[in-house]
C-alpha cells in the first residue's frame, strides 16, 4: 500500500512538472508567433536582419526546452505502461506530441538548429526581395543552404523508404511517399480528364467581370464585413496585409489573418481572406481547456488546410453562398457588378483557367500546382534535383501540367514563401486538405441535410457549430488519421473529392 502511495506521488509530481514545462514552451511559442507575424507584417526593412537573429535565438531556446534532460526524464516516466494508462486523455495526447518531437529532434545538435533557425528567418526577407526584383540568383544561396539542412535533418530523423518521408511526417504525422503517390495519381488522372472535357465542351463563363478595377479600399471594407458573418470573431483576431497570405495564432483569443489586395483581381483577396478565416476559426474554436498547452493548435497541417479549403471552396465558391452575399458585394462595387447576374458571377468565380499562381488557382487545377511542387521537393530531398536548376525544371513542369509557362521567376519558382521558412514537406498538406474537406462535406451533408440551404440563408453559425463540435474543439487531441476516422467513419478516400469536382464542374460548365 505504501509503495502504491509513493508511486502515485511520483506520478503526480511528474505530471505537475510536465504541465509547467508544457505551459512554458507554449508561452514562448506564442511570443515567437507574434514575432514571426510582426516580421512579415509590420517590421521596417532595416531592422529585419537583427530581428531575424533574435527570432532564431528564441526558437532555439524553445527547441532546447523541448529536448531538455528534464523533458526526456518526464516523458520516460509518463510513458511507462503502468503510468500511461493512469493519465487522462488530454495528458496522454500531450505526451504523444512531445514524445514524437523529442525523439526526432534530440539528435539535432543545438548549434545546428540555431544556425538553421537564423537562416530561415533571414531567408524570408531574401525571398521577399528576390520575388519583388525577379532575382532568383540572389535567393539561391539561402535556398541551397536550407535544402542542405533539410537533407541532413531527414537523415537524422530517419525513414524507411524515401528521405522525403521524414519531412512529410513533420506536417502530417504518418504520411509517406508510398501513401501519397497513389492518392495523387488517382486525383491527377481525374483532374486532367475533367480539365480536358471543360476545354473541349464547356460553356464559357463571364470571367471578364474580374478584368476591371475594384478599388482596394472597398475590397478591404467588404472583407471586414464578411469575416464576422462567416464565423470569424474579430474580438479575438484581426486582418492585415502581407506579401503572402497566412494566419498566425498567438493564442485562442488572438488569431491574426493576413491577405493580399490586387486592384485588378478582386477574387484574390476575397477568396484568400475566406481561406485564411478557415484557419483562424479553427484556432478560435479549440477547447479553452487546451489553451497554454501543445494541444491548442490544429490536428495537423492537412486537417488545418481542410478547414480553410472547406470554407473557401465548398462554402465560399458555392452558388448558395453568393445568393446570400452577392447583393451586398454589388453595394460595394455597383459600377462593376450592376449588370452581372448572381448566376453569371457564380460561374465566373468558378472559372477553370490554368494559371501561373497557385494561390489564385481555380479549385480544379489547384491540385496540379501542388503535385508539381511535391515532385520537385521529392527530387530535391532525394538528390535528383539541385536548387540551381529549379527555374528551368519549374517552368517545364508548369508547361507539362497546366499548359502555361511563367515569363518570370517571380510568377514561377519564386511565388511561394514555404521554402524560405524551411517548409519542405508542407505543400502536400494543401491537396490533403482538399481530400479531407470533400470527405467531411459528405459527412456534414448527411448530418445537416439542408446544409446548402443554411448557407443560402446566412446561417453560418449552424455550420460552424457542427465544425466546432466535430473537429475544431479537439485541437491536437487526436492524430489526423484518428480524427478523420472519428468524423467520417473511414480512412482518407480520394473518391469523395473526385466526385465533388465532377459534379460541381459538370454544373458550372453544363457538361
Amino acid at each position: 500500500m505504501e509503495q502504491k502511495v509513493e508511486h502515485q506521488a511520483v506520478l503526480r509530481k511528474a505530471v505537475e512538472q510536465f504541465n509547467e514545462l508544457d505551459e512554458k514552451i507554449t508561452h514562448f511559442s506564442s511570443i515567437l508567433g507574434l514575432a514571426d507575424w510582426d516580421q512579415k507584417v509590420m517590421a521596417p526593412k532595416k531592422g529585419r536582419n537583427v530581428f531575424a537573429k533574435a527570432i532564431g535565438t528564441l526558437r532555439t531556446e524553445i527547441f532546447k526546452l523541448s529536448i531538455s534532460e528534464e523533458m526526456g526524464q518526464l516523458l520516460e516516466i509518463l510513458s511507462l505502461k503502468e503510468n500511461h494508462s493512469l493519465l487522462d486523455e488530454r495528458t496522454r495526447a500531450r505526451v504523444r506530441e512531445y514524445k514524437n518531437y523529442y525523439h526526432k529532434s534530440k539528435a539535432i545538435p543545438t548549434n545546428l538548429f540555431k544556425e538553421y533557425s537564423i537562416l530561415t528567418a533571414q531567408a524570408n526577407d531574401a525571398w521577399e526581395e528576390a520575388r519583388e526584383n525577379n532575382d532568383f540568383a540572389s535567393y539561391l544561396p539561402f535556398l541551397e543552404k536550407i535544402i542542405a539542412y533539410k537533407r541532413q535533418f531527414a537523415e537524422i530523423f530517419g525513414y524507411d523508404d524515401h528521405p522525403y518521408d521524414a519531412l512529410l511526417d513533420e506536417f502530417e504525422p504518418g504520411l509517406t511517399v508510398s501513401m501519397l503517390d497513389p492518392l495523387f495519381a488517382k486525383l491527377r488522372e481525374s483532374s486532367v480528364n475533367l480539365l480536358n472535357r471543360i476545354r473541349k465542351n464547356g460553356k464559357s463563363t463571364k470571367v471578364e467581370v474580374f478584368e476591371q478595377s475594384f478599388p482596394i479600399e472597398q475590397q478591404k471594407a467588404f472583407n471586414r464585413f464578411i469575416l464576422p458573418q462567416i464565423g470569424f470573431d474579430m474580438l479575438a483576431g484581426r486582418l492585415d496585409e502581407t506579401v503572402h497570405p497566412f494566419a498566425q495564432t498567438i493564442n485562442i483569443g488572438d488569431v491574426r489573418l493576413t491577405t493580399r489586395y490586387l486592384e485588378n483581381n478582386v477574387r484574390s483577396a476575397l477568396l484568400g481572406t475566406i481561406h485564411e478565416a478557415g484557419h483562424g476559426i479553427y484556432e478560435q474554436h479549440v477547447n479553452a481547456n487546451y489553451e497554454e498547452t501543445i494541444l491548442q493548435s490544429g490536428a495537423s497541417f492537412g486537417i488545418h488546410e481542410s478547414q480553410s479549403r472547406f470554407l473557401e471552396n465548398m462554402i465560399g465558391r458555392s452558388k448558395e453562398f453568393w445568393h446570400f452575399f452577392y447583393p451586398k458585394l454589388q453595394e460595394y462595387f455597383p459600377d462593376q457588378l450592376t449588370n452581372v447576374s448572381v448566376e453569371e458571377f457564380y460561374r465566373a468565380v468558378n472559372t477553370v483557367q490554368p494559371s501561373m499562381i497557385r494561390v489564385e488557382a481555380d479549385e480544379l487545377t489547384y491540385n496540379l500546382h501542388i503535385m508539381l511542387r511535391y515532385e520537385i521537393e521529392k527530387g530535391l530531398i532525394g538528390g535528383e534535383i539541385e536548387a540551381r536548376d529549379l527555374p528551368a525544371i519549374w517552368n517545364q513542369k508548369m508547361k507539362d501540367y497546366l499548359g502555361v509557362t511563367p515569363s518570370t521567376d517571380t510568377e514561377g519558382v519564386l511565388q511561394d514563401v514555404h521554402w524560405s521558412f524551411g517548409g519542405i514537406g508542407y505543400f502536400p498538406s494543401y491537396s490533403l486538405g482538399n481530400l479531407y474537406a470533400a470527405q467531411i462535406l459528405r459527412t456534414i451533408q448527411k448530418e445537416i441535410p439542408n446544409f446548402y440551404k443554411q448557407i443560402e440563408t446566412g446561417r453560418f453559425d449552424v455550420i460552424q457549430s457542427w465544425l466546432k463540435e466535430n473537429i475544431h474543439q479537439f485541437g491536437k487531441l487526436y492524430t489526423p488519421n484518428e480524427l478523420i476516422n472519428k468524423v467520417t467513419g473511414e480512412e482518407l478516400n480520394a473518391e469523395y473529392l473526385i466526385d465533388y469536382l465532377e459534379k460541381k464542374y459538370s454544373d458550372v460548365y453544363e457538361l
